[in-house]
């Protein structure tokens, strides 16, 4: 598909949900100075609305006219797009409503039910996905290695549980390393035990104890549809983090410049694997975007053995687009812009748009 002429361009709402303190406007009032570490990275991380804001002037970059809306929690905000202000497409970068993530896809249904092509995933695989023992389901289905696991309704879990440790505990419909900590990974039944019932009661969902798999931890992310395109992969170097801190990508790790875990976990990209394991990697992560319906973008978690097999951990539909994450970091060692990237993603949803039936206010008009 080619771009939008200059002469009319396709109108794009880069939708979003926010309300109350944005915490990294807060990180501005801080001395790093005053830390008991000296940081790695910046403080300075992108606020929400510096994070939008640069996604917006990048489709504008790309020959797109953009807006920003906020929906704040209030559907009506969202009742000028479907019955007035229609735009062509919607860049959906709604993640929770109401603090609940499982109302994500509830908004990509409201633009299904409005005939608004979006972008991302649809419906289905936002709730799929956010289901991890179902999606693991899937994955095994598809013979897609994936770790052993068990999940609880109820912080108990017998001693003779069937899994073998180490293991690590985490909630089962949370996402973005939520609820992931340095004391996820257990090693004994105590610990495991101490640590369900900690996680049953901060997040009060399903638990999900899963096998944890000593290794390399790689974020494979895909773009497109038909085909889809493989990304360069990134590998996560954890050899500075403390010798009492697992290997994994907890919260804080992911989301938390103020603690020394944020500092000491780099990327390298491409990762550094044999060509061969890289096509087997590529070839499971790619199975695993497709059995679960995701579609424009998203990223596939993975820990690879030490021999070479590669067990997925999670599917993420819609993963986070900041220029400096895994996802854009990868579509950048591939040969595209940030601008470039968010345009395609739009491309996508503009082709879905194409032919579409007419709105009542259309039909009238």
């Amino acid at each position: 598909m080619t771009k939008p002429s200059q002469a009319k361009p396709a109108s794009v709402a880069v939708v979003y949900n926010h309300i109350g303190e944005d915490q990294y406007e807060k990180l501005r009032e801080i001395d790093p100075a005053t830390l008991d570490f000296t940081p790695v990275y910046s403080l300075r991380v992108a606020t929400i609305q510096e994070e939008y804001r640069a996604i917006v002037s990048a489709l504008e970059k790309e020959g797109y006219q953009a807006v920003l809306l906020n929906i704040e929690d209030d559907l009506s905000r969202l009742q000028r797009l479907f019955y007035q202000d229609t735009p062509d497409a919607v860049f959906n970068l709604v993640e929770m409503f109401h603090g609940d993530p499982r109302l994500e896809s509830a908004i990509a249904a409201l633009f299904d039910l409005h005939e608004i092509p979006y972008t991302g995933s649809a419906a289905f695989a936002l709730e799929l996905c956010q289901r991890k023992a179902i999606t693991k389901q899937i994955l095994s289905e598809q013979d897609i290695a994936t770790p052993g696991y068990r999940l609880l309704p109820t912080p108990k879990i017998p001693r003779r549980h069937g899994l073998r440790y180490p293991l690590i505990v985490k909630p089962a419909r949370e996402d973005a390393s939520l609820g992931v900590e340095a004391g996820s990974v257990v090693y004994n039944y105590e610990q495991l035990a101490s640590r369900v019932k900690r996680v049953f009661e901060s997040f009060n969902l399903p638990i999900l104890v899963e096998e944890f798999i000593a290794g390399k931890e790689l974020h494979v992310s895909i773009l497109g549809n038909n085909p889809p395109q493989v990304l360069p992969i990134i590998e996560f170097d954890f050899s500075s983090l403390p010798e009492d801190y697992p290997a994994i990508i907890t919260y804080d790790v992911k989301w938390n410049p103020l603690d020394l875990a944020y500092h000491k976990v780099h990327a390298i990209c491409p990762a550094r694997l044999p060509k061969r394991i890289e096509e087997t990697v590529r070839d499971q992560a790619l199975q695993a975007y497709q059995a679960t319906f995701c579609r424009d973008y998203a990223r596939v978690d993975v820990r690879l053995t030490e021999p070479g097999t590669p067990f997925v951990l999670e599917v993420n539909p819609n993963p986070d687009l900041t220029e400096s994450v895994s996802f854009m970091q990868s579509a950048e060692r591939a040969g595209l812009s940030f601008s470039q990237t968010l345009g395609k993603i739009v491309e996508f949803a503009l082709a879905r748009g194409k032919g579409r039936r007419a709105r009542p206010a259309e039909q009238s008009s």
